[in-house]
């Protein structure tokens, strides 16, 4: 009975010193899936069929050769921000110009990657949420989120009209 009891003590106790490791990089959503379903992120909607002006315009049809709904997330970008698609992000002077009109640090990405990192290790969860895998993002990054119904309301106030928006289920 004592021997049963002191096994069971020290499993628990492996258990709790297994949750304390900190050699891995703090994950503060569980976003990693251990099931071979579906991946919704991985799908991208093509752009909407558009009916050409004369059908001898449309180029002929060349396997493996980008489709003319096929997803352009940077020309697009580069489009709404006043550029120059066809020129790409580096080709257009203009649009780096305003782009970088508050300057440009080369190392953004590291900094930022950095600091990331330190949140997240500050932010990690307590001892048990560690060992149980408890996603604890919303709750680490609470003080950062913004109130969308609020936010709606006060846009609302200041004459900006958005009719699609959904109402406040806590209103209700």
């Amino acid at each position: 009975m004592r021997s049963a009891r002191i096994l069971l003590l020290g499993a628990a106790m492996a258990a709790v010193l297994a949750g304390c490791s900190r050699d891995k990089t703090p994950e503060l959503m569980n976003l990693r899936s251990q099931t071979r379903g579906p991946d919704e992120f991985a799908v991208m909607p093509g752009k909407p069929l558009e009916m050409p002006e004369s059908f001898a315009e449309l180029p002929p049809p060349t396997p493996g050769a980008p489709s003319r709904t096929d997803p352009t997330p940077e020309a697009d970008a580069i489009a709404a921000l006043g550029g120059n698609a066809a020129r790409g992000v580096r080709g257009d002077n203009g649009l780096m110009a305003h782009v970088s009109r508050y300057g440009v640090s080369p190392s953004i990405r590291q900094t930022l990657a950095a600091e990331d990192l330190e949140y997240r290790r500050q932010n990690d969860g307590r001892l048990l949420e560690r060992v149980f895998n408890v996603n604890v993002y919303f709750k680490a990054y609470r003080k950062q989120s913004l109130d969308q119904h609020a936010e709606l309301e006060r846009w609302r106030r200041a004459g900006a009209r958005n009719v699609g928006a959904p109402p406040d289920p806590a209103a209700e």
